[in-house]
């Protein structure tokens, strides 16, 4: 029996292409918003939701705490294409279980959803995070301070005046974390360095 995987967009070429990205997989079942998805969860059981951010009336970002107060364990997984460092934390920390920012491969989503299911399950090692972990551990003090400050949504100017360092400093060292950690996008950045917690230890 396949996974059932919840997907909530309210413009239908989108929703589609999610569908069609994980139909392959799983069982797949598409609402246009989270008033109409919110019932379906109480009438079955889901092993995961993929959700936009940006919807009318009931955003993802509320959708994503309405889920998790009717049901703790269940991942739920942010896509948008209005990544900002702010969110993303804001996400994280309200229990996503990841922030994927579009456009985005199928394969990577396919990917998302998977670890989330393993998740779910109880797999004995969280390998993501274990890989995380070491790239910080190869970072010097001085990225990993900067990190830490862009995870918290500090501006450049900030960041360098907090260090004693210069705005293009700060950016040249930003560039850097992006490449060591390779990330390929900022919101994945911001993620991992979320997944990975003390980034200072």
């Amino acid at each position: 029996m396949k996974p059932k995987v919840m997907v909530i967009d309210d413009l239908d070429s989108a929703r589609s292409m999610v569908k069609r990205a994980l139909s392959r997989t799983f069982d797949v079942y598409d609402f246009a918003g989270v008033a109409e998805a919110l019932p379906a969860l109480e009438r079955a059981e889901f092993d995961c939701v993929v959700t936009d951010l940006r919807m009318p009336e009931i955003d993802g970002m509320e959708g994503l705490r309405r889920f998790k107060a009717r049901i703790p364990d269940l991942p739920v997984v942010i896509v948008t294409a209005f990544a900002e460092v702010e969110t993303a934390v804001e996400a994280m920390k309200a229990g996503a279980f990841d922030f994927l920012e579009k456009p985005f491969e199928d394969e990577r989503l396919l990917g998302i959803v998977r670890r989330a299911l393993d998740h779910v399950i109880g797999s004995p090692v969280d390998e993501e995070v274990a890989a995380i972990q070491a790239k910080v551990a190869r970072l010097s003090q001085r990225e990993r301070q900067v990190l830490t400050r862009l995870v918290e949504g500090q501006l450049n100017k900030t960041i360098a005046w907090e260090l004693g360092i210069s705005a293009r400093t700060v950016e040249v060292y930003r560039a850097k974390l992006m490449t060591k950690m390779q990330a390929s996008a900022f919101a994945e950045l911001v993620r991992m360095a979320l997944l990975a917690g003390d980034l200072e230890a």
